[in-house]
Parts: structure tokens; C-alpha cells; sequence
């Protein structure tokens, strides 16, 4: 067995590169950050070969003079770690992005770097090199303010590691990834990436505020997303949140679109994971994540940032303050914006119906109109005036009754979601707004109503029953009936009364009253498949959302049920009073609106 020895210098810093750099995007990552703390305006990163073959980071900070620079390429050598009361370094007070002051040496462990760097007011610049982790002298050179460091050749002193690289795309990708969360978190600074001859991206700098944060944000994570987010500006025990959430609505396959800076550093935390999903919780389906961009800031005592090798992870002293603070802002700011729904529905199809509309030309696909009489066209429900039985009622089968449509030149009141003008497909209820049309899908729109009142009706006193004439037995498989009898109180508060009926089966003797018309069977199988997915240590308040979603969906006026003027227009009015009534519990739009310049544009009006 080999005898206990010190190990190399080199050694060492080959040690310590293997986690500070583990691929090209840290380095880029650690080069970029010290440009920030050096407090620069302008920002530009160019790559070649994914990086493995260049990185080159060039700012505009306050520079670096020929001792600092020396000092700067050895091993724990920082200006951003500040003393304390017993004249050590507080690793627990730290404001800086960097402040290990090994990110440089450990580069120069295993590349070639080249430093040059020139303090404001400084007559020369200076530069330091570094191959291998040898250090070179330090030489007066030319360039301007600001420091630009070269990275060539990136691991070519562990040529093992290159076995691990991904292909040059994947590695660009991810220096792309790490520079837009850098932007993001600093809108006040401006960035240029750069990739052989393509040009990644182009940030200028942004004015200071919301306004600024939104136009990074919306350049980073697209112009659907600024268009889209609402702001969010909450304040708890010293603790400051803001940023921007996606409308429910604009929800993605991933979470991809999830950020979280704390004191102006991106991190991954689990936190804003749960956090998010149980502040959406009522607005999306499983499968579908929301879009947020959240800035928790704190004193840095009360955040610990040297836990992770990266600086990628952080642990709060107090986790459950900050969790409870973003999803109570996040819950507050969606019920502030009401009824509101995602505008990119109604931009997209425009966007695809325009170009067919170009396209064509004038007057050939002209209708044809009969030269007189009314005009009816399959599917299209006119409104009426009679109301026939209340709007709870919907989910039943109301008689219809025809009569006069309203007056077409009729103004529109200025109402939200406008006044119903008729039901298309005997699925979509189209309104007349003052300066437009809203398309509202009626199953989504109701189901998102009678989900509201549920939980409404379940923190109050529980949902009223109504005894079912004759009692329905249902067919299940004998572990569906058993989940379904274990859970026999907790279905009683949702309005269901259900017995076991020998083995797999149940019978419904009661259900929720504020429905009409139910498919019995459909729903206790539904409730059955949830209950699998369900934790037997949970109780169904504690899911609620899921449940509820369920029994809202079957309990909904279906499409293809035809609507009086009267039940159209109630179901406008309860959607304008109902918060979240914008996006059913799934996540999608309830309706679309089309302005009446966007209609105008259609037909070349504009």
C-alpha cells in the first residue's frame, strides 16, 4: 500500500477543476458572473466548438491593475468575500455572484487562459496567462477598459474528461441556456453570444423596473410570455418577491419555463417546483406546467449559497416562509386577474388564417347569399329572450324556445364578455363585446363554474345532496369498489352517498344538487381511476382539486347541448364573477377574444 503524500499543486487545481468546470457552459458561467460582479454594462461571449475549442468573455467592468491580476489566477484569491468583527472572511454575508476565488485557477488547471484586463483611468493594460496550471508572468499589453478573458483548448490537461463532452450542438446549447438565465436575473446589463458566425443572442440593456424586467423576460422566453404574465410584487418577514407568472392558460408540456433567481443568482430548487404546482393546482391539468419567473430577495444571511460546487443549488434558513410567500403571491395574483384568459389562442389561429387570406384572391371564395329571408346556417343557435328555469339547471335539458334574434345593430353593453348572439355547433356561445367578439367553449366555461362553487360549497357547509329517484348500481372491477367504500365518508362531503353492492359493484343513492342531468356511471368510474393515483394516507380535501376537477367535468353542460338566449347570457354573466373563470381545470382557454381591428384585418379592412 502506497505511503500518505501531499499532492501536486497541479494536482490539486485538477481536483478542483473537476468540479468547479464541468463542461464548457461552467466556465462560461464562472467567467460571466465575474464580469457582473465587476459591475459591467455590456457583456460579449463567444464560443467556438461548442467551447471546448474557445470561450472568449469580454466586459466593460472596473478592470483589474497588474497585482490584482497576479493575485487573481491564484488558488482562494478574492475581493468579494467581506470581513467581519473577527478579522475573518464571512462566508455567511456574501453579495457577489462569485466568491470562492478558485473559478480562474481551476480553468487554468486544465486550459489555456490568456487575462487582459485595464482599470478605469489606467493608461495600460496588462496581461497574465496560464497553460496547464502554470502561470506566466504578468506583461503590459494594449486594450481598452475592462477585462477579456480567452479560454482555448478547454480540458486538453485531462483529456479523459472529453470522453464525457456532448456533441458540439448540445454544448453551445447549454452555454446559450446558462448566459439567458445570467441576462435574466440582470436586465440593467447588456449581452451578446456568439457562436463561430452565428449570432445567438443580442440583449440590449434595460431601463430599471418592471417594464425593463418584462422586455428581458419576453426576449429570453418569448413575446407570447410578456404578453401573457402577470406581475407579482409580495413582501413577507423581510423577504421580497417578485417577477412575472404565466396566465394558466399559457401552460407548456414541460417545466422548462420555470425560473427562480435569489438575490440575483439563478438556482434550481425543489422548492419552486411544489411551490408552483400547488399554486396552479387549480387551473391545470397534471401533465401541464405553468411559465414563472421568480426573484426572491433577502438578507444573505438568511440564505446559504456555498452548498453546491456550481453555486447552482441554495438552502434558506427558513424554507417554509419562502414557499408559503411565493405560492400565497402567486394565488393572490392569479385570483386578481379574474376571468382572464391567454391571448396566443386567438393570435395563433388569426396568425394561421392570414396568410389563406393573402393568399386568395379578391372574391374567389365569395359566399353566395340568397336575395332574401333569413339566413340560417347548420348549427348556429339563434339567442333567445324567453329563460326557461334557472341557470344551476343548465346541466339538465331546458325546453327551448325560439324567438326574434336581438337586433343586429344593437350596441353591445360595455360588459366583459359581452352580450350572447348566438350558439355555434351547439358548442361555442358567440359574444358581442363593444370592441369585438368572444367565443366561449360552453362545456370548459360551465366546468370551470360548477368547480368554483363546489369548493366553495366545501368550505362552508359541505355540497347540498339530492336523492336520486331510483338508485344507480355501477359495475366495477372488486379493487375499484373497494377504493370507492374505503372513502364512503369522505364522498358523502362531496355530495355523493354510495353503498357497497356485493363484490365489484356500488350503488349511488345521492349526488351533488347543483347538478341536473348526470352520467352516474361515467363519474364513479372516473372517481375510481383518481382514487388509484391517490396516496391512501391522503384524504380527499387534500386533493380536492383533482376530485372536484373530476365531478365538475361530468357534472358540466356537455357540447351539444343547445342554449336559450337567456341560459347564454347567464353563463357569460357567472363567468365574469367567477375568479380563475378564464381557463377550465385543465388548463385550457374557456373562451377566445377577437378584436374587432384583428376581424377588420381579415378582410383588408385594415
Amino acid at each position: 500500500m502506497s505511503r500518505i503524500r501531499r499532492l501536486s499543486e497541479g494536482t490539486i487545481n485538477r481536483i478542483a477543476a473537476g468540479e468547479v468546470v464541468e463542461r464548457p457552459a461552467s466556465a462560461v458561467k464562472e467567467l460571466v458572473e465575474n464580469a457582473l460582479d465587476a459591475g459591467a454594462r455590456h457583456i460579449e461571449i463567444v464560443v467556438g466548438g461548442g467551447g471546448r475549442d474557445l470561450i472568449r468573455v469580454t466586459d466593460d467592468g472596473i478592470g483589474m491593475n497588474a497585482e490584482e491580476l497576479a493575485l487573481a489566477v491564484e488558488r482562494h484569491a478574492t475581493s468579494k468575500l467581506r470581513i467581519d468583527r473577527e478579522g475573518l472572511e464571512d462566508l455567511h454575508d456574501i453579495a457577489t455572484l462569485g466568491f470562492r476565488g478558485e473559478a480562474l485557477p481551476s480553468i487554468g488547471a486544465v486550459a489555456r487562459l490568456s487575462i487582459l484586463s485595464r482599470p478605469k483611468d489606467a493608461q495600460t493594460a496588462f496581461r497574465i496567462s496560464l497553460e496547464g496550471g502554470k502561470t506566466g508572468a504578468v506583461e503590459p499589453a494594449a486594450g481598452r477598459q475592462g477585462t477579456q478573458i480567452e479560454v482555448r483548448d478547454l480540458f486538453f490537461a485531462t483529456p479523459a474528461r472529453l470522453k464525457f463532452m456532448k456533441s458540439e450542438r448540445a454544448e453551445t446549447q447549454a452555454v446559450s441556456d446558462v448566459v439567458k438565465r445570467l441576462a435574466m436575473a440582470h436586465p440593467e446589463t447588456g449581452f451578446t453570444l456568439t457562436s463561430g458566425e452565428r449570432n445567438l443572442l443580442r440583449l440590449e440593456p434595460e431601463l430599471p423596473g418592471d417594464a425593463g424586467r418584462l422586455t428581458r423576460l419576453g426576449a429570453i422566453m418569448g413575446r407570447d410570455f410578456e404578453q401573457n404574465a402577470l406581475a407579482i410584487d409580495a413582501v413577507r418577514e423581510g423577504i421580497a418577491l417578485t417577477g412575472f407568472a404565466g396566465l394558466p392558460t399559457y401552460n407548456r408540456g414541460t417545466a422548462q419555463l420555470q425560473f427562480l433567481f435569489v438575490n440575483g443568482r439563478p438556482v434550481r430548487d425543489k422548492l419552486i417546483v411544489g411551490a408552483v404546482r400547488g399554486a396552479y393546482a387549480d387551473f391545470l391539468a397534471r401533465d401541464r406546467h405553468p411559465a414563472v419567473a421568480l426573484f426572491v430577495d433577502l438578507d444573505p444571511r438568511d440564505v446559504d449559497v456555498n452548498v453546491h460546487p456550481a453555486k447552482a443549488e441554495v438552502r434558506f434558513r427558513d424554507a417554509g416562509l419562502v414557499r408559503g410567500l411565493i405560492v400565497g403571491a402567486l394565488k393572490r395574483t392569479l385570483a386578481e386577474a379574474g376571468h382572464r384568459a391567454s391571448t396566443t389562442v386567438a393570435g395563433a389561429a388569426l396568425g394561421a388564417v392570414r396568410p389563406e387570406m393573402a393568399a386568395a384572391s379578391p372574391g374567389a371564395h365569395a359566399p353566395r347569399w340568397p336575395s332574401s329571408g333569413p339566413v340560417r346556417q347548420p348549427g348556429l343557435a339563434e339567442a333567445t329572450g324567453a329563460w326557461q328555469g334557472a341557470f344551476t339547471d343548465l346541466g339538465g335539458h331546458a325546453a327551448r324556445v325560439e324567438t326574434a334574434m336581438e337586433p343586429a345593430n344593437e350596441t353591445a353593453p360595455d360588459l366583459p364578455l359581452g352580450v350572447a348572439r348566438g350558439q355555434l355547433h351547439e358548442t361555442y356561445v358567440i359574444a358581442q363585446t363593444a370592441d369585438g367578439i368572444v367565443i366561449v367553449d360552453q362545456h370548459a366555461a360551465h366546468e370551470r363554474l360548477v368547480y368554483e362553487r363546489m369548493k366553495k360549497a366545501m368550505a362552508a357547509t359541505g355540497v347540498a345532496r339530492q336523492l336520486l329517484l331510483i338508485p344507480e348500481v355501477v359495475e366495477l372491477d372488486e379493487a375499484e369498489a373497494e377504493r370507492l367504500v374505503a372513502r364512503i365518508p369522505e364522498l358523502a362531503e362531496l355530495g355523493f352517498v354510495i353503498e357497497g353492492f356485493g363484490q365489484g359493484a356500488v350503488v349511488v343513492r345521492e349526488v351533488p344538487a347543483i347538478f341536473g342531468k348526470l352520467d352516474v356511471a361515467g363519474l364513479v368510474r372516473d372517481l375510481a381511476d383518481d382514487l388509484a393515483e391517490l396516496d391512501e394516507a391522503l384524504s380527499l380535501k387534500e386533493r380536492l382539486e383533482e376530485v372536484c376537477g373530476t365531478i365538475a367535468c361530468h357534472g358540466s353542460v356537455r357540447a351539444g347541448r343547445r342554449l336559450t338566449g337567456e341560459e347564454m347570457n347567464a353563463l357569460l354573466r357567472e363567468m365574469e364573477a367567477t375568479p380563475h373563470s378564464g381557463q377550465c381545470n385543465h388548463g385550457r382557454p374557456t373562451y377566445v377574444e377577437l378584436k374587432l381591428s384583428d376581424i377588420e384585418r381579415l378582410f383588408g379592412r385594415r
